[in-house]
């Protein structure tokens, strides 16, 4: 693949995308033909009511679950081909993850925290020290890197899950609900981080039942019975 088209590629391209399941003798289609791009650089809002399709959605997107039908690709390549080991991989480099829970380990420090990713590619200490350091400073932490999880505010704990997201410099930041345990000023907070990162080119793709942190990206795709119900600018959108 030349640069030209490099840049060109979505860096996520679903199409026809189900995924079944089975519960006794019924078929539950959680998702039911999606077909979905995203550019690079996008600020995306995936929204819909509880068992919309939503949550299965993140988990493919995420290559923690696989499609029952349809294609997925993530920069260029179909998931669909790969080994347990490069969906690992794929997980680790392409794809930062934020969860609503933080998910920090209780016991280490923000660096800590923020350079274990790194740890499963191998990377010297000092090396991670430094990356991990560049992160958190990136997110306003500097002066917080040897404090525990419990020493910190939710916002602060969030500002670590979102430097330890960012710490392998992925193609995607996946936030499943990353405002959910925070207060309305922090959330405030937050998404001002998140439309930083955006202007520094990072694509984002934020899971919310809020409407109000959906239009705070730039598109927003609402599901509704495991399919795309509409795909739209917010008002933010150049």
């Amino acid at each position: 693949m030349d640069t030209g088209t490099a840049a060109r590629e979505p860096v996520i391209r679903l199409s026809g995308i189900a995924r079944h399941y089975r519960m006794g003798e019924q078929t539950v289609r959680a998702l039911d033909g999606v077909d979905l791009e995203i550019a690079r650089n996008e600020y995306v809002a995936i929204v819909g009511a509880s068992g919309s399709g939503k949550s299965t959605l993140m988990n493919i997107l995420g290559c923690l679950d696989r499609p029952s039908a349809g294609e997925y690709r993530l920069n260029g390549r179909a998931v669909a081909g790969m080994a347990e080991d490069d969906l690992a991989r794929a997980r680790n480099r392409d794809i930062g993850f934020i969860f609503q829970s933080f998910n920090l380990l209780s016991r280490s420090t923000a660096l800590a925290n923020v350079m274990q990713p790194l740890v499963y590619r191998r990377i010297g200490l000092v090396e991670r020290r430094r990356l991990a350091s560049e992160a958190l400073s990136r997110v306003g932490l500097a002066e917080r890197m040897m404090h525990l999880p419990n020493q910190l505010s939710g916002g602060q704990r969030q500002r670590v899950a979102i430097a330890r997201a960012l710490v392998g410099r992925p193609s995607i930041l996946l936030a499943d609900e990353p405002t959910g345990n925070l207060d309305s000023a922090t959330t405030v907070e937050i998404m001002a981080l998140f439309d930083r990162l955006h202007d520094d080119g990072q694509t984002i793709i934020i899971v919310t039942h809020e409407p109000e942190i959906a239009e705070r990206c730039l598109r927003v795709v609402r599901l509704a019975d495991g399919r795309i119900a509409s795909d739209r600018p917010t008002e933010r959108a150049p």
